[in-house]
């Protein structure tokens, strides 16, 4: 598994009420998600053929006891692959597998790629500068540090975040602009009442009435920023952090690539990206049994 060997669309469509013609007043009812992401077992080599891959071995079970770490709450240091044999990497890869989270972070010249694995809340991160690997690791967490580190990058001291989001430009607001501003005020309040801990606070678009224009005004002024978060299960959410702080985009879309659900959250990162308590507890468990199946315990 290598992140970047794949392509990672993660496009923010403003779409919501208002913006789709009605022709007829049939009902059209929405199509169902069809299938959905749950855990498939890696297929493994023999287990001969696992026993003589020693450094692998020892990858994973520091990836176990970061788990287990992780799993109390307490701090783990990444499991570095970089001086790894390229048959341990690939042994590694085949089991480690590819879960239902991919993240990118742009960071100047580097980029940051995080897939997660089949095993929930285990990692596999690398950072590059154009097509050399400079970091490759394993993390164990809820969420990778760089996206952490990422977010809170772009978040002003309390009292510092008068950004003016609904501030009418020069000329007045584009013809047909009807709720933006008062979506955007609301926005800039929770902005600057943000405190650490507490609950996002979600705009849900889809419900509001909201012109083409008013889309197109918050899309303007709220901007992209360098995170960008795929998390596939039933059908897929697309996250992208905003240009302003602790403003993220979400649109959910079902299998058949159908926006159902575009929301704005105020948050310090959202919590459908980041993986449970429960998922680590749940990957401890199963990586612990296949690390005693290659032993032969």
């Amino acid at each position: 598994m290598n992140p970047s060997t794949k392509p990672f669309p993660i496009p923010v469509r403003a779409v919501g009420p208002g913006s789709q013609p009605i022709e007829d007043d049939q009902l059209d009812y929405l199509v169902m998600p069809q299938g959905m992401e749950t855990y498939r077992p890696p297929v493994l080599p023999e287990r001969e053929a696992m026993a003589a891959r020693v450094g692998a071995q020892a990858a994973l079970a520091a990836t176990l006891v970061a788990l287990e770490r992780a799993a109390q709450g307490l701090p783990c240091s990444p499991i570095d692959l970089s001086t790894l044999s390229t048959g341990d990497r690939q042994l590694i890869n085949q089991v480690m597998g590819e879960g239902e989270v991919s993240v990118r972070v742009q960071d100047g010249e580097h980029e940051w790629l995080a897939q997660e694995s089949v095993f929930a809340g285990v990692w596999r991160v690398m950072r590059q500068r154009g097509d050399a690997v400079q970091v490759d690791h394993i993390e164990v967490g809820r969420i990778p540090l760089g996206v952490l580190e990422a977010a809170a990058a772009h978040v002003p001291p309390a009292g510092q975040r008068h950004i003016s989001l609904q501030a009418q430009p020069d000329g007045g607001w584009p013809e047909g602009v009807m709720n933006a501003p008062a979506v955007l005020s609301e926005l800039e309040d929770h902005i600057q009442d943000w405190k650490p801990g507490q609950p996002a606070h979600v705009i849900n678009m889809t419900l509001l009435p909201l012109s083409p224009a008013d889309l197109g005004v918050i899309d303007h002024v709220l901007g992209m920023g360098d995170i960008q978060i795929l998390s596939r299960g039933y059908g897929n959410c697309r996250i992208s952090h905003t240009a302003r702080p602790l403003t993220w985009r979400l649109s959910y879309y079902n299998s058949q690539d159908s926006l159902i659900l575009d929301t704005i959250e105020v948050t310090d990162l959202p919590e459908v990206a980041c993986a449970a308590r429960e998922d680590l507890e749940d990957s401890m468990e199963r990586l612990a049994d296949m690390l005693q199946w290659v032993q032969g315990d």
